[in-house]
């Protein structure tokens, strides 16, 4: 990539956002942000419950994002966020207008599967229906690339790290 973007890595929970983003940030020599260390202990409560978290609950948690990929406008970084939502993906933008999301996508099975066989993660496999209901796809307007999931991380990394690159030689 030719500028040094800051990415949102995004998509429901299991897609692997905590796995490929690391990784993505060490491949174009970046920092990484985990999202979920950007939650407030009431939105990790209420996860670890089973309670799926409403818009309110995730505003202070996307501003927060937003502000670390402001400061890091013109430096590049990465940093993982469900942005499901349009209107979550408008807020971050508010923050840090020139954000690129990468979408990681899935198959609902293939997610599931990968969720039941991980340790140590607040969010359980029973909220997985909410995060499809919820998510809204990237639209044609927004910055942002679709990588598909299957394969090892590496392979995934290799997809995201060509797609970015064929939309930063997309822009003037």
């Amino acid at each position: 990539m030719s500028t040094p973007h800051v990415v949102v890595v995004m998509g429901v929970a299991g897609t692997g956002k905590t796995t490929i983003g690391p990784l993505l940030a060490e491949r174009l020599g970046v920092p990484y942000a985990e999202g979920d260390d950007f939650h407030p202990q009431a939105n990790i409560d209420k996860m670890s419950a089973g309670t799926p978290l409403d818009d309110e609950d995730r505003r202070p948690w996307l501003e927060a994002i937003g502000r670390w990929a402001h400061s890091r406008a013109g430096l590049g970084g990465v940093v993982s966020s469900s942005a499901l939502k349009r209107s979550y993906r408008d807020l971050l933008r508010s923050e840090a207008p020139d954000a690129v999301f990468l979408h990681l996508t899935g198959s609902r099975e293939l997610i599931l599967d990968r969720m039941s066989h991980r340790e140590g993660h607040f969010m359980p496999t029973s909220l997985l229906d909410s995060q499809f209901a919820t998510l809204q796809p990237l639209q044609a307007d927004e910055s942002g690339v679709d990588v598909d999931v299957s394969g090892s991380p590496e392979e995934i990394t290799d997809r995201a790290v060509k797609a970015l690159a064929a939309l930063d030689s997309e822009q003037p």
